[in-house]
């Protein structure tokens, strides 16, 4: 793993950049590709697609009930109970978020403006498969579309070799409240909950997690009619520490992190030279413990450790790369935490790994990767629902802004804006004489 010395401020912006950048016209004209043939070939295309990429030769696409019955009775008791306590504090999480009362404000006399939170009709939920069985991701994405009200949500999850779906995941989909859950993967998923087939029901926003031809699957059917939470790819996690860390807390952070693929990103930022230097050799003790090494060795090829300056630098440094998990172990923690400006989430302190928020903690872990937490949030139940706002004048409203708004649209050239006030003005006046 590379150890970065006291980087020049101009290197900064570079060491920032995510892996595999460089392949994206690559992945994006085979994911235009995938989505043109979803578009117009629908189930035939998917089943190819499976049967390609997963070697499944489906019959149906969609799960039955019998299926998810089955699931709940042969996923383990233990299991049940996880995900059935994970639930609960997603559930009581999410549920604080929802809007508790329509805003309502009168702008000027006669002028009623109010605004109102209304779900998403169709939610498509995406759930990657691959490397793991991803059910926790089931209950971030299910339980706030239900918790928003959410009349359809549908789920895709890419199958087994056999077709079959994971047990896991349709339990969770079950407790979650998810309507369908259809076995198809990768960017085709994503064709088809955006166009919709013979099969899967056109969603109105896309969510989830996924690889890079997911990512740019969803970035490109944004661009044709479909909404999506956010840019959400390889996965990465940011870890500023201090001599007083644990070495092994942080390497086995690293490790959880690299787990995810071998497209995922790990780095340590501290102002500590002998952490800094010894961590390696913690990080490679513990790895050699762990079943997935091979693929985990790809993705700490990648993964950095940047010794800095200070901690005002860190801090700077951290904003700039912007990372979807951040772990402030340091025993500067909750200070350091109030200079976050960039992050998806943040973890605080010795007794706050990543895991936590992952699985149980209440928090969503569906998060911005590759430096849209600049801009983006992670999923939580504003993401299920859109802002109405509705406006009721009067005629002592018309009275109020009547005249306003006929300057400004005589002076943008816009006759009929004005006239249609104009013509109003004019009847309350009347009513008046």
């Amino acid at each position: 793993m590379q150890i970065i010395k006291y980087p020049a401020r101009a290197d900064w912006e570079p060491l920032t950049r995510r892996a595999l950048a460089e392949q994206s016209a690559t992945v994006a004209e085979a994911v235009s590709a995938i989505i043109n043939n979803v578009r117009s070939r629908g189930d035939r295309a998917l089943r190819e697609y499976e049967q390609k990429f997963t070697g499944a030769m489906l019959e149906s696409l969609l799960v039955t009930d019998e299926e998810i019955e089955k699931a709940e009775s042969t996923t383990a008791t233990g299991l049940k109970q996880a995900i059935d306590a994970a639930a609960a504090n997603i559930e009581l999480f999410h549920a604080a978020q929802k809007p508790r009362q329509e805003l309502v404000v009168e702008t000027a006399p006669g002028v009623i403006c109010r605004q109102k939170a209304v779900p998403v009709q169709r939610a498509g939920l995406y759930v990657p498969g691959g490397n793991s069985p991803l059910f926790s991701t089931v209950l971030m994405l299910a339980i706030p579309a239900r918790i928003a009200g959410c009349r359809h949500v549908e789920l895709c999850t890419p199958p087994a070799a056999d077709g079959s779906v994971h047990p896991a995941i349709l339990y969770a989909a079950k407790r979650a409240g998810v309507h369908a859950v259809y076995r198809t993967g990768g960017a085709q998923a994503i064709a088809a909950m955006a166009f919709g087939t013979e099969t899967v029901g056109r969603a109105d926003k896309i969510f989830g997690p996924g690889n890079r031809f997911v990512t740019e699957a969803k970035q490109q059917v944004s661009l044709l009619g479909t909404a999506i939470d956010m840019p959400a790819g390889p996965s990465e996690v940011m870890v500023i520490a201090d001599g007083t860390a644990n070495a092994q807390f942080v390497a086995a952070d690293f490790l959880s992190q690299a787990e995810h693929g071998p497209d995922s990103q790990s780095i340590l930022l501290t102002a500590d030279e002998g952490f800094a230097e010894s961590l390696p050799e913690v990080i490679s003790s513990l790895l050699a413990q762990m079943p997935r090494r091979e693929m985990m060795e790809k993705s700490l090829s990648h993964s950095r450790i940047i010794l800095l300056h200070n901690d005002n630098e860190i801090m700077e440094f951290s904003n700039l790369y912007a990372p979807e998990h951040l772990i402030i172990n340091h025993s500067r923690a909750a200070e350091l935490a109030a200079e976050v400006t960039n992050a998806g989430s943040v973890f605080i302190g010795p007794w706050s790994p990543e895991s936590a928020g992952d699985y149980a903690s209440g928090t969503n872990h569906t998060l911005p990767t590759s430096g849209h937490a600049r801009a983006y949030s992670g999923v939580n139940i504003d993401a299920f629902m859109k802002k109405i706002t509705f406006q009721q004048l009067s005629p002592l409203g018309i009275r109020s802004i009547g005249r306003t708004v006929e300057v400004m649209a005589e002076n943008e050239d816009l006759a009929a804006h004005k006239l249609a006030m104009t013509l109003r003005i004019e009847a309350v006046n009347n009513q008046t004489k």
